[in-house]
């Protein structure tokens, strides 16, 4: 029993610590990047600064588009550790590693064994890395959305009322999270799940009283309070930000019906190898023998990605809540194989080894794939060098140990892959995508007041978070009387002079890596 706990806490270390490296080391070795980044870090800044656990509110203004859980994780962290750009990403990585915990968990309760390779499949997932370390509200829908739909399958395995809770509980959260695509997603992913195994009594029973109390204690009264306080928010929230979003193209992110298929596929990167084949077998396996685990897990995998893609907007974050199940069926095939003692195909293990390798090799790389630059004759073969050595390296340990070693021969190259891109990219990155070098640049013209005209949104809402105040936009009429200096794609000083006649325009220089130019416009008569 003694060895039993000890075995047990130390796969505990071993997943945090994973979690630890892949959604905390570095979390602010670069700036907040594109414009939902900063917006939404600078929403809970000004709801932390009013007190106000309820509205949304941009500079001043409500801000209604999506709901409030990050802002709360948000405002928490800014509690803790101050307002900054990495604590405003501390609540997508604290809720990535609640959900790989969650999975640990499940794993550890139905597939025993198999739980410490399932949840370092997905914790090193490109999708979930990349995502756990965004400011944004994809991850906490993910997130919650997975644990209520792990809280479900174990109630379905179990009858255990507790589990049912689980699942209404975080449902109400993922609600919170992201709005009503949580209860769509997850009612049509149970109806169907249900449906295909004739299981009609766990249809009624999965409406549960205490649990659907327990859903609206949680999640009806922030959109009460919210809709109180602002009369137009079912109209921007409900008709507008989701289903004029779903059915329509006004949004601009428009893309074919194809577009999640390649966006999957790097999701599911280094794991794509065996996430497809444990897909394969599990719609094999689920269709002939009907068995829950495997059918669940391909429903719940499927669905999202083609619901989303007949959406007329399109954003690669859509698709994220069908990551989860992908990676727990890679986990419970690659058990599957080593109770069996039964090796994956040789052709699996080369394909899986050389797309590390291509991944190690881009990561050497990235410096230049950020600077848009051709990479030096030196760095390409160190590159392919470093490929070459991964890819042998890995083959020999697969042949010479089998699968049980896949993990450690997997997470090696991966870790370093990503220390170099955070120690030595993070810089250009930081340069290319972020306002807060930026904002330095701006800093240093010491000029009290900025505006932007005709610049991206991003760097708008970059400069609104990293200087904490409002930026007039030109393009929207808001011309500042007093002096100020205007942030703008670079050779617009001509088109600047005709927006404010009679008013001096002078450079004050620029941030060139991004070909911005700063202008002085002198006060209005």
């Amino acid at each position: 029993m003694q060895t039993q706990r000890m075995s047990s806490l130390l796969e505990l270390v071993v997943v945090l610590a994973i979690c630890g490296v892949f959604f905390f080391y570095g979390i602010g070795s670069f700036g907040l990047v594109g414009a939902d980044e900063p917006r939404y870090a600078q929403i809970a800044r000004e709801m932390l600064a009013r007190g106000d656990w309820v509205s949304p509110v941009l500079n001043g203004t409500a801000w209604l588009e999506k709901p409030v859980l990050y802002y709360w994780g948000a405002m928490v962290s800014y509690s803790v550790f101050g307002v900054s750009d990495w604590a405003a990403r501390v609540p997508t990585a604290f809720m990535t590693t609640l959900m790989t915990m969650a999975v640990y968990g499940l794993m550890r309760r139905f597939r025993q064994g198999s739980q410490v390779n399932t949840a370092i499949i997905l914790a090193s997932m490109a999708a979930i890395i990349g995502f756990a370390r965004a400011a944004s509200t994809d991850m906490p829908l993910t997130a919650m959305f997975t644990i209520a739909m792990l809280g479900w399958f174990a109630w379905y395995e179990t009858r255990s009322s507790r589990f049912l809770s689980v699942f209404y509980f975080f449902l109400a959260l993922a609600t919170l999270a992201k709005g009503p695509v949580a209860v769509f997603l997850a009612g049509a992913i149970l109806l169907i799940f249900l449906a295909l195994r004739r299981d009609w009594k766990a249809v009624a029973k999965t409406l549960w009283v205490p649990g659907i109390l327990l859903y609206l204690v949680v999640a009806l009264p922030w959109f009460v309070l919210v809709q109180l306080a602002n009369p137009q928010f079912f109209r921007v929230f409900i008709l507008e930000h989701n289903l004029a979003r779903y059915s329509t193209e006004v949004y601009r992110h428009t893309q074919p019906v194809w577009y999640f298929l390649p966006v999957l596929i790097l999701g599911l990167l280094p794991w794509l190898v065996f996430a497809g084949a444990s897909f394969a077998r599990a719609v094999r396996k689920g269709i002939r023998e009907r068995s829950s685990f495997e059918l669940f897990f391909v429903i719940w995998a499927a669905f999202p990605v083609v619901f989303f893609s007949f959406s007329g907007s399109k954003l690669p974050g859509y698709i994220l809540p069908a990551i989860p199940p992908f990676a727990l069926l890679a986990g419970e095939y690659l058990w599957r194989k080593a109770v069996d003692t039964e090796d994956v195909p040789l052709w699996m293990k080369s394909l899986h080894a050389l797309f590390i390798s291509v991944l190690l090799g881009a990561a050497l790389l990235t410096n230049y794939f950020v600077l848009k630059m051709k990479p030096v004759s030196t760095a390409l073969w160190i590159a392919i060098i470093a490929g070459t050595v991964c890819f042998i390296a890995m083959l020999t340990v697969s042949y010479l140990k089998g699968i049980k070693v896949l993990r450690v021969a997997t997470l090696l190259p991966i870790v370093l892959a990503l220390v170099f891109i955070l120690k030595f990219a993070a810089p250009s990155l930081d340069a290319m995508d972020s306002q807060r070098p930026v904002d330095l640049a701006v800093k240093a013209t010491k000029a009290p007041v900025v505006a932007v005209y005709s610049a991206r949104r991003e760097v708008e809402y970059g400069l609104n978070f990293y200087r904490n105040q409002p930026i007039p936009n030109y393009s929207r009429g808001e011309i500042p009387t007093e002096a100020h200096l205007v942030v703008t794609p670079a050779g617009y000083h001509d088109r600047l002079q005709l927006m404010v006649p009679g008013r001096s325009v002078t450079e004050a220089g620029g941030f060139p890596p991004q070909k911005l130019a700063f202008y002085m416009v002198g006060a209005k008569e």
